[in-house]
């Protein structure tokens, strides 16, 4: 296997859009169509479609949405519901349609384990904080929960698009706190 600069750029952009999708699963999607559409990054031949204005706007009006509805109490706990799942789809589909110079099995097993794997843990781990807020604040702190969300989606996309070995660093950083926060969440075993 053949790792040229491209291959490791393309992996990075990939994990970072993946991170971005466990904030928000649209709005990664939505920056690569855009990046695509504008010419910033070329897509593998069966993803060209993620560049066309069609994908431009349905992805565009989704993330408006969701990133609206993460600001309404308890539908947001609705939304990690239903996103979780889609995490885990989104990020290994933003990780298989940027990773270059790969052979399929390859592509795609890292689409599914890193790609959709980081994706669902953040996810998880979001849905997890988010629940803890609800049931604290009684929904009242959710919405600042959403604001560092989509902030966090909104720097990670751009990061991994302008400068994709940025975007794989800050992805480490935010696994690392996902894990400590797990684990400070995790109920404690009697012994």
């Amino acid at each position: 296997m053949n790792m040229t600069p491209d291959t490791i750029i393309s992996i990075f952009l990939g994990v970072g859009l993946a991170a971005s999708v466990g904030f928000r699963v649209f709005l990664p999607l939505f920056a690569l169509s855009m990046a695509a559409y504008l010419g910033a990054w070329e897509l593998n031949d069966s993803w060209q479609w993620i560049g066309s204005i069609p994908a431009l706007v349905t992805f565009g009006v989704a993330t408006l949405v969701e990133i609206f509805g993460y600001f309404i109490p308890w539908v947001d706990n609705l939304l990690d519901t239903l996103a979780i799942p889609l995490a885990g789809i989104a990020g290994t589909a933003v990780m298989v349609s940027t990773v270059v110079d790969l052979d399929p099995v390859v592509t795609w097993s890292l689409a599914i384990i890193a790609g959709g794997g980081t994706a669902t843990a953040i996810k998880g781990a979001n849905a997890t904080g988010r629940l803890a807020s609800s049931s604290t604040t009684a929904g009242l702190g959710n919405p600042i929960v959403s604001t560092i969300e989509t902030g966090t989606a909104v720097t990670v996309s751009t990061a991994s698009i302008l400068a994709p070995p940025i975007a794989a660093i800050l992805v480490i950083i935010i696994l690392a706190i996902v894990f400590r926060i797990y684990r400070k969440l995790r109920p404690r075993r009697k012994t």
